[in-house]
């Protein structure tokens, strides 16, 4: 009972009835992330396109999507990472979420929330005026 009114109020928990009726309806499955994400496809958008989306395994923050994927989602590439030998490249580093807003984001010395004392003035600045 406690999912059917986070799908009906909320739209930040997996997805919202909506989204859960036309998945049923038009969607078709087609993988899975590391991270529990489900991907589909089915229908057309306004371009006459494809559409695809996500169902996120728990909070839907964009930022969980690795980069395959993401790559697929915006129709980058036509084959989506499930349906072949997908591995990131050497440069690419792993996946990290976003982290703003949590306690290990990051925070600058003389932050309110940050530990550090902000660095004293030194005065060697001097602001633009109008005609100087």
């Amino acid at each position: 009972m406690k999912k059917f009114f986070l799908q009906f109020f909320t739209w930040w928990n997996g997805q919202t009835l909506g989204t859960r009726f036309h998945t049923w309806r038009r969607g078709a499955e087609v993988g899975r992330d590391d991270q529990g994400n489900i991907y589909y496809e089915g229908g057309t958008d306004s371009e006459g396109r494809t559409r695809r989306w996500v169902i996120y395994n728990g909070v839907a923050e964009a930022s969980r999507i690795p980069a395959g994927w993401h790559g697929w989602l915006h129709h980058r590439v036509d084959t989506p990472p499930s349906r072949e030998n997908y591995k990131p490249r050497d440069w690419q580093k792993p996946h990290q979420p976003n982290l703003t807003g949590t306690a290990a984001a990051y925070r600058p010395k003389g932050s309110v929330l940050g530990t550090g004392h902000r660095p004293q003035v030194t005065g060697d600045y001097d602001a633009w005026t109008p005609g100087s």
